[in-house]
């Protein structure tokens, strides 16, 4: 109840901010991509303090394509990252991987609610250690696990970068491969596993000042069919503070509350110097 209420909280101190945008959705088609690299690197020579030698870099893909005919919506967003580092003794590491899609149309009701139907998948690219334990042991891999959530719902739409969905009957699919059956949610000897439940999506990006733009995703999700008390949130806050054209300082949070997938909390953090392409065609 703490976790729901806070992330509730969170949302609506959200919104009390993005009241004050305008209504600014586009007519037709309104496509907005974003390609960041950061690059992370340390060096020691003769360092009585000690260290080692590091070289880190994160590659993130942030792009929209979003749709307005009449009375219809239809927004597309795509992240995508990739991150590794090399660490002198540990060799190289995967620091970040994650692909997720989202889908939301819409059919306008009255004032900015609209009628909509959800689908969201996400996954990873690659296999995934924990270097905790020894041996070295595989946790996930390339579609295991993979989830896949959709249903219909409620949008509450003021704009581009303002909306949230509600989803009272929203079913997800959770996916692994062979190695992982039984675990994340699936049964042993089964390669899925169906839930149905209620689903709650936000978007909010905004400018605190100028050249400081904060962007808010979270995701909410609980299984009717299994632990109903148990609330999957994935919350990512990331701040984009612009430098100049092609350069800007990146940071970012991600918070993650999975009880079939861990038991703790999972968090991950991201600071950098980012080198950025963005392109925006209407």
């Amino acid at each position: 109840m703490k976790k729901l209420l806070f992330t509730l909280i969170v949302s609506f101190t959200v919104i009390s901010f993005s009241q004050e945008k305008k209504d600014s959705i586009p007519d037709k088609w309104n496509i907005t991509g974003k390609l960041a690299f950061v690059l992370n690197q340390s060096s020691f020579s003769n360092w009585i303090a000690g260290g080692s030698n590091t070289v880190a870099g994160n590659v993130a893909i942030n792009y929209d394509f979003n749709y307005r005919k009449n009375k219809w919506r239809w927004d597309n967003k795509i992240i995508s990252t990739y991150g590794l580092s090399y660490v002198d003794g540990q060799g190289v590491r995967k620091t970040d991987d994650r692909f997720e899609y989202n889908s939301l149309l819409g059919l306008k009701a009255e004032n900015y609610w609209f009628f909509s139907f959800i689908s969201n998948f996400k996954t990873q690219y690659t296999r995934g250690y924990d270097y905790k334990k020894t041996p070295i042991l595989p946790i996930s891999d390339f579609v295991s696990p993979a989830y896949w959530s959709f249903g219909p719902g409620m949008l509450w739409k003021k704009s581009d970068d303002a909306r949230i969905n509600i989803a009272p009957a929203s079913a997800r699919l959770t996916f692994v491969s062979d190695e992982f059956s039984g675990k994340y949610g699936v049964k042993e000897g089964r390669n899925s596993n169906l839930g149905l439940g209620f689903n709650l999506s936000s978007y909010f990006k905004f400018s605190i000042m100028k050249d400081v733009i904060m962007e808010n995703i979270l995701a909410m999700y609980s299984d009717y069919l299994n632990n109903p008390q148990n609330i999957d949130i994935d919350y990512q806050m990331r701040f984009f503070v612009k430098i100049n054209e092609y350069l800007s300082t990146n940071l970012g949070f991600h918070s993650i509350v999975d009880d079939n997938a861990s038991s703790k909390i999972q968090f991950k953090q991201m600071f950098g110097l980012g080198l950025n392409y963005i392109f925006h065609k209407r």
